[in-house]
């Protein structure tokens, strides 16, 4: 007689857990927005000879470059096993930390920011990795408090412990000062706290808390003249339309140009005579509504969302709460970033200098975002139920 034995529970649930599967629909939303970010890019200096010195791909091959790199870094993220990442996590925000702090003791001030690392003829800035090294370690701290714990509930020391994770990198960032990283730091922080299952009274005091340092922030001086003149321009525009209102006047004028469908792209009138400062970098979306219209860039904030949607899916879906966390805070961090980018492109948020997620200038926006894409990634071949429709 011939006995068939019967599989371990183990063995079962590893034999029942589905092929890993790529999530197509992130995938093929990240690459639209790269690919669309890549052409405004592209469009936005193409003509702008003292910044390219005469060569109109300049900038086109350095963003390709930094598109190329972006993708080598999220394949890594995604392949890396999932020990191995809460392994690496402390590394990683050891790292951030680390770089904020030669940025005040050896950085480079742009823009009135003390944000830069120069090396060699590399520009680095610090705070856009710091913001994932937030998510990451907050979400690492969250889960080896509670998986360990038997009340598996967030309680107050593990709340402190999270707003420890995330002060410390904040603080840094506030003496450079980098307002509007700042500002998409405390959002992430927020919504990180908010995933992880913090009691509302916590919530409601933190919010509360945030208010008054900020009253304290403006009301002790620690911001400098430009920045107290770009919030006064954003409730007056018409305060100083040659100075702190200028970036957002042009930038409202370029986007009305485009009306429905746009100029066409690399055909934008104020694109093409350079009137919209830092076009490249922080106001970048105005060339996408100057020259793509209203359509072209509702497209690309749709895309973002998809983005944004997918990232939440894939944290509903998570397997444990290191993974859960971590994706709702991607989330956070390219939703309110987004938002605050192109908000102040239309006037709706104050000027703060913080790209665009994907789409704007710059290696290292552009590698922390990539990291990110990276890991949620990750997190969902490491679930049982991959993130579908």
């Amino acid at each position: 007689m011939t006995i068939l034995a019967h599989p371990s529970p183990a063995r079962a649930r590893t034999s029942a857990r589905p092929a890993a599967k790529v999530d197509r629909i992130l995938v093929g939303a990240a690459a639209a927005v790269l690919v669309t970010g890549t052409l405004l890019v592209w469009s936005a200096t193409s003509t702008n000879d003292a910044l390219t010195g005469g060569d109109p791909t300049a900038y086109l091959r350095k963003q390709v470059v930094n598109v190329v790199i972006g993708l080598a870094l999220a394949a890594a993220v995604v392949f890396t096993d999932r020990r191995w990442v809460r392994i690496l996590a402390p590394l990683v925000y050891a790292g951030s930390v680390v770089g904020l702090l030669l940025v005040l003791v050896m950085g480079s001030t742009i823009n009135g920011s003390r944000s830069w690392l120069l090396l060699g003829g590399l520009s680095i800035q610090p705070a856009e990795f710091a913001k994932l090294a937030v998510v990451v370690g907050m979400a690492l701290l969250v889960a080896e408090r509670t998986e360990s714990s038997r009340k598996r509930k967030v309680g107050a020391l593990e709340v402190l412990g999270m707003l420890v994770v995330a002060g410390l990198p904040a603080a840094l960032i506030l003496l450079q000062p980098d307002l509007g990283t700042m500002l998409v730091l405390s959002a992430t922080v927020f919504g990180v706290l908010a995933a992880a299952g913090t009691p509302p009274r916590w919530l409601v005091g933190l919010g509360l808390a945030g208010g008054a340092g900020a009253v304290f922030v403006i009301s002790a001086g620690v911001l400098k003249e430009y920045q107290v003149h770009r919030f006064l321009a954003f409730t007056d525009p018409g305060l100083d339309p040659r100075g702190a209102g200028y970036n957002v006047n042009q930038a409202r004028i370029a986007i009305g140009n485009g009306g429905l469908f746009g100029q066409g792209l690399f055909d934008g009138s104020q694109t093409r005579s350079g009137f919209v400062p830092e076009q490249h970098t922080d106001f970048v979306f105005t060339v996408a509504g100057e020259e793509l219209g209203l359509v072209g860039a509702g497209l690309l904030i749709a895309l973002i969302a998809v983005l944004l949607w997918r990232a939440l899916l894939i944290a509903k879906r998570a397997e444990d709460l290191f993974g859960r966390v971590a994706a709702a805070g991607i989330a956070c961090w390219f939703g309110f970033q987004a938002f605050q980018n192109i908000g102040m492109c239309l006037g709706i948020m104050p000027v703060t200098g913080v790209p665009l997620p994907l789409v704007s200038y710059g290696g290292s926006s552009m590698f922390a975002s990539m990291m990110a894409i990276g890991l949620l990634l990750n997190i969902e071949r490491s679930s049982m139920k991959p993130a579908r429709w």
